[in-house]
Formats: structure tokens, sequence, C-alpha cells
């Protein structure tokens, strides 16, 4: 049966662990921005021996880029991007001690099982609702790569910004499970 997890980041084996597919979180405190040329930008560091512009260890990485702020807003509109676009760069970012990434989409079996290896899950934001979701960010500033533009790495300040888990710690796969689902009602 699904539940509602609040998490305050950094995260811990001991918090994640428990989350399974379909649990709904609200996430609190500070999270992380990083779409793919921020993930480039951080491998070629950790490839090349650097420090990270950030402690990795127990984080949440959103990928997102925002857009430019309204007056009187911490930011713009700020909803998920394509989560397989990241794929390549995770196992890495895992080893690490990344806890958690929210976008939307599926993940390789190669990120799936990357998530089991390190003890982590994947989170899903619902797309398309990115003016609505910027409504939990309450601080914002760029932290990594400002010549990025909104794929800068951010350091955002989030209260209860809500996520559903879609790949949990025990290799189980929201989608997966939803087709199986939906295909035994059309049978």
């Amino acid at each position: 049966m699904a539940k509602t997890v609040k998490l305050w980041p950094p995260l811990t084996e001991e918090m994640v662990i428990p989350l399974h597919i379909g649990d709904q979180v609200l996430i609190n405190g500070v999270i992380y921005t990083a779409r793919d040329a921020a993930h480039k930008r951080l491998l070629d560091l950790i490839t090349a021996g650097l420090n990270l512009p950030f402690e990795v260890k127990g984080q949440i990485l959103y990928y997102v880029g925002p857009s430019p702020a309204r007056p009187g807003r911490v930011i713009g509109a700020a909803g998920p991007t394509t989560a397989s676009r990241m794929d390549v760069y995770t196992p890495t970012l895992l080893q690490l001690g990344l806890k958690a990434m929210i976008g939307k989409g599926r993940r390789s079996p190669e990120v799936i099982a990357a998530l089991q290896q390190y003890k982590a899950v994947y989170l899903g934001a619902t797309g398309g609702a990115g003016a609505l979701l910027s409504q939990c960010i309450t601080a914002a500033e760029v932290v990594a790569f400002p010549e990025l533009g909104p794929e800068a790495i951010y350091r955002l300040e989030v209260r209860d910004f809500p996520a559903t888990v879609i790949n949990d710690c025990q290799g189980q796969d929201l989608y997966e499970v939803g087709i199986r689902q939906f295909a035994r009602c059309r049978s």
C-alpha cells in the first residue's frame, strides 16, 4: 500500500530503503539541479579527480532547467525534464552517494540496477506542472556553471515538493507494474 513520506536531505540508506514504488514523497530542505550539460561537466571533474561544486553524498538531484523568475518570484517554471538523458552519468553519481533523482520518464536497466546496488531511488515529478512545482521552491541560487544559463547547477530550498517513487531500491519499476496491471484489466 502506497504511503506519503516527508524527506529532508541529505538522505541516508535508512531513509530510502523503506520507500517503495507508488509512495508519495514531500521533500523539504535543499536539493540541487542538473541537466545534461551539467552532468557532463560533473563527470569531467570526477574523471580529472577534482572536487565537485557540492557534496553529492546523500543528495537529491532534480533534472530541471528553470525558466527566468518573474518579478517578485524566486524562480520561474521548474518542471522536470526527461531523466533518460542523464542515464549515462547516473551510475557514477550513485556510486559517489547520490540518493535520489527527480525527473520524468523511464530509466535504463543499468540505472535501475545501480539504484539497487547503491540503495537509491528515482522519483517522478509531474511533467507540465512547472509553474505549480515552482511554488514549492522557496530559494534558488546558482552554485556552478553559470555560463550554462538554465542548465547551470542550482541549489534550491524546497518545501513539501511533491514526487512519486518510480524506481525503488528493490529494483521495482512503477511503469512496468502499471503496464502489467493495465494489460490484465484489458484481458
